[in-house]
């Protein structure tokens, strides 16, 4: 009776979910350095190719914060139903990135000198730029700047199709695709996953849901193997074969609701990574009321030029070109 209350409560907040027109997630990870690097030498990394402290302790404090906002409700919706899209990757030191879709365009900005950091190495800056560079100094500098995203379809359809040829419409996952999906994966939890109410706590209710992580994503992909030709092109679904080394140590999901409304999850990862150095590892999920995404006044406009070129030579220039574009090398005078 337990299984049964506390599956049937989250099915509820799940369907509350999908009945929105507007949602807001964060993603982040609950861990530290010494996991994260403790993991990535479990996975045999080369030597001098061990994750940097830096970026250990960059993940440590990332989020990503995604909105999305629909015409219809989320359950219903198709791609074209979307009418606005924020995403923004966020560090303990501040803003990395945030992009916003909005009609035909998207809108960028980042902060190079902590995205430099991040990768390991230092981005160009505005000063390495040409001066017909034009808007990508804004990238450079940290302003927002707009790219239209229909212009941007068809340069890139002209440059690698025949001539005349028109632009292939990009592949969409329609509504009723979606809502088999999302079917298929309640019938898997609904088979292999233990649910369990945890109580309350600070005024919210807790729901935990526990399952073999093998044989879950296992079932869940053989589900949904009769909609693969309906998913976009380059979304191949892993094998039986592909999965069969894959851990199937039992993984502990912690759902909290509040009024009955989904407000966060937390996944115990630490298991899977089958390595006693990782002794925390876990992947934390908040759920708010979304916002509208607005368009950033003052935004200025890229073109595919600029993208193309200016970049490309900011990069070069970073790199140590000499002045015709290719790096500058000693090479012997007579090599016979």
């Amino acid at each position: 009776m337990e299984q049964l209350s506390a599956g049937k409560k989250l099915d509820e907040a799940f369907e509350k979910l999908g009945n929105e027109k507007s949602i807001s997630f964060e993603f982040g990870l609950d861990t530290d350095a010494q996991s994260l690097r403790a993991l990535d030498s479990s996975t045999g990394s080369e030597p001098g190719d061990e994750l940097p402290d830096e970026v250990a302790d960059l993940l440590t404090g990332a989020k990503i914060s995604v909105t999305v906002q629909s015409k219809k409700p989320l359950d219903e919706s198709g791609e074209k139903d979307y009418v606005g899209m924020a995403m923004k990757v966020s560090t303990k030191d501040g803003d990395l990135i945030e992009y916003r879709v909005i009609g035909d365009y998207t809108y960028i900005r980042s902060d190079m000198d902590s995205l430099g950091k991040a990768m390991g190495a230092p981005l160009p800056s505005a000063k390495d730029l040409p001066p017909e560079a034009g808007g990508l100094k804004d990238v450079l500098e940290g302003k927002w700047v707009k790219i239209d995203m229909k212009e941007m379809e068809r340069t890139a359809a002209e440059m690698g199709a025949e001539p005349g040829a028109k632009p292939s419409p990009e592949p969409t996952l329609d509504a009723k695709t979606q809502q088999q999906l999302l079917e298929a994966l309640r019938e898997t939890i609904a088979r292999e996953v233990d649910f369990k109410s945890a109580g309350d706590k600070d005024g919210s209710e807790h729901i935990t849901a526990t399952a073999p992580f093998r044989t879950l994503v296992t079932e869940f992909f053989d589900e949904i193997r009769p909609f693969a030709k309906k998913l976009p092109p380059g979304a191949e679904l892993p094998t039986g074969k592909d999965l069969k080394d894959a851990p199937n140590t039992k993984v502990t999901a912690d759902f909290t609701l509040k009024n009955g409304e989904l407000t966060e999850v937390r996944v115990d990862l630490a298991k899977l990574a089958e390595n006693a150095k990782v002794k925390k590892l876990g992947l934390v999920v908040r759920m708010s009321e979304g916002w509208t995404p607005t368009a950033p006044a003052g935004a200025t406009e890229l073109n595919i030029d600029e993208i193309m070129g200016g970049f490309g030579a900011a990069m070069m220039e970073a790199e140590g070109g000499g002045g015709d574009g290719l790096p500058e090398e000693d090479f012997p005078e007579d090599v016979a």
